[in-house]
Formats: C-alpha cells, sequence, structure tokens
C-alpha cells in the first residue's frame, strides 16, 4: 500500500497523436454529434407534437430517443475537446461524472429496449389484451422504473469504486469507465467483481433472456399467422430488433474490452471497440425507426417541409 498515491488527474492513453489531422477528426465528431443530436430531437418533437402518436410504443420510443440524447451529449463534447487541444488527462471527480453519466445511459438504453420488446410482445401476443395491459399508469411506470433503475444501480456500483486506493492514474481509453479505474486499484477487488457480476446478471442477462424470449414467442405467432399479419408485426419489430442487435453487439465489444486484456490489439482497433457502443447507437436508432416505421417517416418529412415552406 507504500504505493498508493492522491492521484488529481487521470490520464487517457488510448488517444492517437494526430498532428494536424486532429481537425479533420473533429469535424468528423462534430457532424456526427450534430447529426446524432438532430436525428433524436427530430423523432422525440414528432411523437410529442402529434396526438395520433400517443400510443404506448411511441411514447418507449420518445423515452429511448431520451436516452440517447443523454448519452451522446456525455460522450461527444468531452471528445471534441480532447482531439482539437490534445489534452489527454481529465479530472478525478469529471472522470467520474462521466463514469456515472455513461454507464447510467447503457443501463438505461438496454432498459428501454426491454420494454420495448414487451410492448411488441403484448401488442402481437395478445393484441386484445393490449389496451387493457398497456394502459397509462403501467406505461408510465416502465419508464419510469427504467431511468430510476438505471440512476440507482450505477450510483451503488460507483459508490464502491470511489472507495478504492488506486495505484495508477492511467486509462487506456479515450474516455472513463468504471472497470478501467477498478483494475488500478491497489488493493483486493474481489468484493468489486461479485458486485459486479450481480449488477452484469441482473441488468443485462435477466432482460436479454426476456428479450429473447419474447421474440421467439412473436416469431411463432408471425409465421403461425396469415401473410398481411406476418407482414405488419415484421415491419414494426425488425427496426426494434436491429437496434437490439446492433446495441448488444456494441456492449460485447465493451465488456471485451474491459475484462480482457487488449494489449495486442492495435490501439485504433481499441478506440473503435470502446466507441462503438456509445457512439453508434444513439444516430443508428432514430435512423432506424424514423425510416422503417411509415408513421414517423410521413410525419417527420410533413414536420420539415412545413419549417422549409415557412422560410
Amino acid at each position: 500500500m507504500s504505493n498508493v498515491t492522491n492521484f488529481t488527474h487521470f490520464m487517457l492513453t488510448a488517444y492517437l497523436d494526430l498532428g494536424m489531422f486532429r481537425y479533420l477528426v473533429f469535424l468528423l465528431l462534430l457532424v456526427l454529434y450534430i447529426m446524432t443530436l438532430s436525428s433524436n430531437l427530430l423523432l422525440i418533437s414528432v411523437i410529442v407534437l402529434n396526438r395520433t402518436l400517443a400510443q404506448p410504443m411511441y411514447l418507449f420510443l420518445c423515452s429511448l430517443f431520451l436516452s440517447e440524447l443523454y448519452g451522446s451529449t456525455m460522450l461527444f463534447p468531452m471528445l471534441l475537446h480532447h482531439v482539437v487541444w490534445q489534452l489527454h488527462q481529465i479530472s478525478v471527480s469529471f472522470c467520474f461524472l462521466q463514469i456515472y453519466c455513461l454507464h447510467s445511459y447503457a443501463t438505461i438504453e438496454y432498459l428501454n429496449l426491454a420494454v420495448l420488446s414487451y410492448d411488441r410482445y403484448i401488442a402481437i401476443c395478445f393484441p386484445l389484451q393490449y389496451h387493457s395491459h398497456m394502459n397509462r399508469d403501467r406505461m408510465i411506470k416502465l419508464i419510469v422504473s427504467a431511468w430510476l433503475y438505471g440512476f440507482f444501480i450505477v450510483l451503488t456500483t460507483e459508490g464502491i469504486t470511489i472507495t478504492l486506493k488506486l495505484c495508477d492514474n492511467k486509462i487506456p481509453k479515450v474516455y472513463c469507465d468504471n472497470y478501467s479505474v477498478v483494475r488500478m486499484a491497489c488493493s483486493d477487488i474481489s468484493y468489486v467483481n461479485i458486485h459486479g457480476l450481480i449488477v452484469t446478471f441482473v441488468t443485462i442477462v435477466i432482460p436479454f433472456l426476456y428479450m429473447l424470449y419474447t421474440y421467439v414467442r412473436i416469431l411463432r405467432v408471425c409465421f403461425s399467422g396469415s401473410k398481411s399479419l406476418r407482414q405488419k408485426a415484421l415491419s414494426t419489430c425488425m427496426p426494434h430488433l436491429v437496434t437490439i442487435l446492433n446495441f448488444t453487439i456494441g456492449g460485447s465489444f465493451e465488456l471485451v474490452q474491459s475484462r480482457f486484456n487488449m494489449g495486442g490489439t492495435p490501439i485504433a482497433v481499441r478506440v473503435f471497440l470502446s466507441l462503438y457502443c456509445i457512439s453508434s447507437q444513439p444516430l443508428l436508432s432514430p435512423l432506424i425507426y424514423g425510416f422503417n416505421i411509415s408513421k414517423l417517416r410521413s410525419m417527420c418529412k410533413g414536420l420539415l417541409l412545413s419549417r422549409l415552406h415557412q422560410r
């Protein structure tokens, strides 16, 4: 324990020396961030402003898009700052704030996807009971529960991490994450790992198994029904299924990088793996839903055209 130092900053060591190319990277990241904000805000506006979309599925989607605004805003401004100024250190307090925000975003995002799976499961497998099952009170409880659980469970995890004494201050990523800090601890972290496994099981494994179960049931109903029923069901389920797969794959990349030694992997690959989950989902999700759900697509077009005519 004599090696313990009270650090005031962490060093983010995964940034590449880009030289003058940093301005190009900055511009690309800025465009990506603006597209992410614009697409999510557009769909949120369409859902909020149109009373015909005051249905559970669209309100669950609104919650999903809000979580993506939250997650991308906690990532991109910091990335832009580090890239353009080539400052790769971050204060301990801001690092823990970023850990809290990014981990709570990921938790809320995944639970929102699970809630959408439940909504589609009830709508397709029990259509006659849908409105009684998915009433206003249950809808509000599902949305609020996803957000409150995400904020609370990450708070408990980070509360444990903050108590650790660290022997290093180098984080091998372009942003702060919880397990990278835990791995720098000087003391025994077995209790931290046990807590992490429990949280992972409750937060990831159980929702994943439930989503798998719902889609097995949905697909069984689709392929046993008429062609029109199958087409209608798949048109609303496919965007959701694609976003689940994308987020699960991205989360798997992040899990592998956090838990295993990636020292032999090229740094550019490590940066891609660490950014894919957080940066791709907030952009791809509104695009997938916006293009594939006909009501959203037509109303987005109408809103954009009306704005253009006003100008």
